[in-house]
């Protein structure tokens, strides 16, 4: 891999997590302005679910930590503090890349004890953020699961996932691979503030056409919804109308959740966009993560009919499809909406 005008620096012992995650090198390069990656060689790249977590898979791969989408609302924020990083702006700007996560994937894959359990990516953080363009962490990383009868789930926002769809297209007629796009935000205005580092809503929506026209069902997670944001009958119809005229399978919807560290994070910025907002916010989350049951089933009770006019009902109620691989994050419901 070839960087122009990079800046490495050898680790000093400033960074004890990271130390402990196998750094190998730290890097910088004005394609990526703002943003510093280290370069780690992890030991295991297969992350075991708890059996307790009740999730239709076993098995997480996360090839990357931190996450350059820069969403506000990220439930992954609090996992950069298991590696002595901060929730906010180190989380956005902090990448760190597991260099050898391919090699070591297909090392496990081929152990007499692997029984081809189903894997979930972009379950913490983004596979198909901006990084991956130069990493190329993916392709091996879908050969290896490929090569060893592995089926695979993918969740996104990334565009750059079209890059590998010839790939994933080949992959699918030897396992069972199923791929999900995550729209949470419609609006252009609030994308921007929101979510500055994702794809805009209409790449992604281009992005399921894409998917589908190459022959997969594609599932759509319209989440976080935010409330008094997202969630108005209008916002919510247009999106679904939009999700539908793309080609989607069906979608899902849930309210924004708030954990830990990521809290501070989103309400910091809602008190400088939406202070009107706030009171309404101490009232609905109160003191912990969750909107309160009344929320909840008002949202409920607004998304199912819309889901039903454009045809996008689930057959059957959707299950999380992700798990975190830290404790720091270790709510399932949560690990969405990275």
């Amino acid at each position: 891999m070839r960087w122009q005008s990079q800046t490495l620096d050898a680790d000093d012992g400033a960074l004890p997590g990271l130390t402990r995650a196998g750094l190998t090198r730290t890097v910088q390069t004005p394609e990526f302005e703002g943003i510093t990656f280290h370069e780690v060689l992890c030991k295991s790249a297969l992350n075991k679910v708890p059996a307790s977590s009740n999730l239709p898979f076993q098995w997480t791969i996360n090839p990357m930590r931190g996450c350059s989408h820069a969403c506000r609302y990220c439930f992954a924020r609090p996992t950069h503090e298991y590696l002595d990083l901060d929730a906010g702006k180190d989380f956005d700007s902090q990448i760190v890349v597991k260099t050898n996560i391919a090699a070591v994937l297909r090392k496990e894959l081929g152990r007499r004890s692997w029984h081809r359990e189903p894997v979930a990516l972009g379950t913490n953080t983004d596979p198909y953020q901006r990084a991956e363009g130069r990493y190329r962490l993916m392709p091996g990383i879908i050969r290896a699961l490929t090569d060893s009868g592995t089926p695979f789930s993918i969740l996104t926002k990334g565009t750059l996932l079209r890059r590998d769809l010839p790939l994933l297209t080949l992959a699918a007629r030897e396992v069972r691979v199923s791929v999900a796009v995550s729209i949470a935000i419609h609006d252009l205005d609030l994308h921007r503030s929101l979510e500055s580092g994702t794809p805009a809503p209409k790449a992604r929506l281009e992005l399921v056409r894409a998917l589908t026209d190459a022959g997969f069902d594609v599932n759509v997670m319209v989440a976080p919804v935010i409330p008094c944001l997202t969630d108005s009958k209008a916002h919510l119809d247009e999106l679904f109308g939009a999700i539908a005229d793309a080609g989607a399978r069906s979608a899902v919807a849930f309210p924004m959740h708030l954990r830990g560290s990521t809290r501070d994070w989103f309400l910091d910025w809602l008190a400088e966009h939406h202070p009107a907002l706030v009171r309404r916010y101490r009232q609905l989350y109160g003191r912990g993560a969750y909107v309160t049951p009344e929320y909840s089933t008002w949202l409920r009770e607004r998304v199912d009919p819309l889901l039903q006019r454009h045809a996008l009902k689930p057959e059957k109620p959707a299950e999380p499809e992700t798990q975190p691989e830290s404790p720091h994050a270790a709510d399932p419901q949560l690990a969405l909406f990275g």
